[in-house]
């Protein structure tokens, strides 16, 4: 309906579908298809969603600001073969990355809904009603889109990419911590400027493809809004002995970033830092989790609640999200919260990122992004499969916002750790004023 009082509905995008690699997938297309229709023997899979057309048939575009994922449609057939239902000249490209089991449709995706008769496969979570209506000969079966889940395990490759994504994306950050570093206290910059500075360091990696997502940028007051977006109307001063908090995150050919930091400018105000450290051991927690297979996020996510709720604080959002490979920043079905529901396996990607926000007066996110994976084994413990995280995220913590005096020696050790390790493997990614800046903000907690 909303077609039909739109007027100046602005043209559907034009960009061609590109072919995704084999060499960063680490999976063909003809593998994927394979896979998902091995126990059909019969029927057709209705895929509506764009991030899992393009993880199955590994190509990508770019219909969607921040989301590197083709505006399509497909049949997967019960033999593995697929109708990809495009604009006109949208998949010409790709033909030969496509392949003869693929067909390139650019007819009408109701008419040959209409034609579908037998077993037809939708998920009812994500399929348009117009979709589901127009299957008038079919018999519908609902099941969940068969791409989620594979798509959601990354592999060997896919994995590898992360950590690679990750490091050069580190590399960018830590060029702004230092410039912000410098740059803030001397007063002038605006949450705007912030994110510019930002997105330019990024883009001299000369491998960015976009931002992940609209970078979250808000100073003093404005941290405190959860999903804040900094526009001219709202744009703010940063200024001197207030928290910024920076929420931001890049797509490259071989992963997806998203990382929050918390910062002072200046002086921290007054209560911030114990509020900081309680907000940092609960990321902690989540780091060093180790669990059983079956586990699933909510069962996890008061790790990161409880030394908040010790001192009686607490936050109004999710603990982590899944996040996709050179895909969507935000994926299911994976999760760090009370309502993620689906169990843990290795290769998923999170986020881990508690927080905490006080109206008014400043916000504190602290984001890495973490993996699932095969847990060391333990001398004399059950013999059972567990699994732990790794981390992909290497950029130092504000330590002028550490209460050293709250953490535990298993925390302190980790942070310790954590800093060497990001020194480790960024220093030799930067020089010059960013090395020495990197250097202090690495040092071992007990040195000033």
């Amino acid at each position: 309906l909303v077609d039909v009082i739109w007027d100046d509905q602005p043209a559907p995008p034009q960009a061609p579908f590109t072919a995704y690699a084999d060499t960063l997938a680490g999976e063909s297309h003809a593998s994927k298809r394979a896979r998902l229709t091995a126990k059909h023997e019969t029927g057709v899979t209705v895929l509506t969603l764009p991030d899992s057309i393009a993880w199955l048939l590994n190509i990508r575009g770019t219909d969607i600001d921040r989301n590197p994922v083709p505006q399509s449609f497909a049949l997967l057939y019960h033999d593995g073969q697929v109708d990809l239902f495009a604009r006109a000249g949208k998949a010409a490209a790709i033909k030969d990355h496509l392949g003869p089991d693929v067909r390139i449709c650019e007819g009408d995706l109701i008419l040959a809904l209409n034609d579908l008769d037998g077993q037809v496969r939708i998920d009812p979570k994500s399929c348009p009603v117009q979709i589901a209506n127009a299957l008038t000969r079919a018999d519908i079966v609902h099941q969940t889109d068969p791409c989620i889940l594979p798509k959601a395990v990354k592999n060997p490759t896919e994995i590898a990419g992360a950590r690679a994504a990750h490091l050069r994306d580190a590399s960018a950050m830590v060029r702004f911590l230092t410039w912000l570093d410098a740059t803030a206290p001397q007063g002038g910059l605006t949450e705007i400027d912030v994110v510019m500075q930002l997105e330019t360091y990024r883009r001299e990696t000369n491998q960015l493809r976009d931002i992940s997502f609209e970078t979250i940028c808000g100073a003093g007051p404005n941290g405190a809004i959860v999903h804040y977006r900094v526009s001219e109307a709202t744009n703010r001063a940063v200024n001197t002995g207030e928290l910024l908090l920076v929420d931001s995150g890049g797509q490259y050919l071989d992963g997806t970033t998203d990382i929050t930091r918390t910062l002072a400018v200046g002086t921290p105000p007054p209560d911030t830092a114990a509020c900081y450290t309680r907000v940092l051991q609960g990321m902690i927690a989540i780091s060093i989790a180790r669990f059983p297979k079956g586990v699933a996020g909510n069962h996890l996510d008061a790790l990161a609640r409880t030394p908040l709720w010790a001192a009686g604080l607490d936050y109004d959002h999710g603990t982590g999200h899944g996040v996709g490979a050179y895909l969507s920043v935000h994926e299911g079905p994976q999760g760090i919260s009370r309502r993620a529901t689906t169990p843990l396996e290795p290769g998923m990607i999170l986020s881990n990122e508690p927080g905490y926000y006080r109206n008014g007066a400043f916000g504190i996110r602290i984001e890495n992004l973490i993996t699932v994976i095969d847990a060391p084994t333990l001398a004399g413990a059950d013999v059972r499969t567990m699994f732990s995280f790794e981390t992909l995220t290497w950029v130092p913590f504000d330590r002028r916002l550490i209460d050293v005096q709250i953490l535990t020696q298993t925390e302190r050790d980790w942070i310790d750790t954590y800093h060497a390790a990001t020194l480790a493997k960024i220093g030799p990614l930067v020089e010059g004023d960013v090395l020495a800046w990197l250097q202090t903000a690495c040092l071992p907690l007990d040195i000033k």
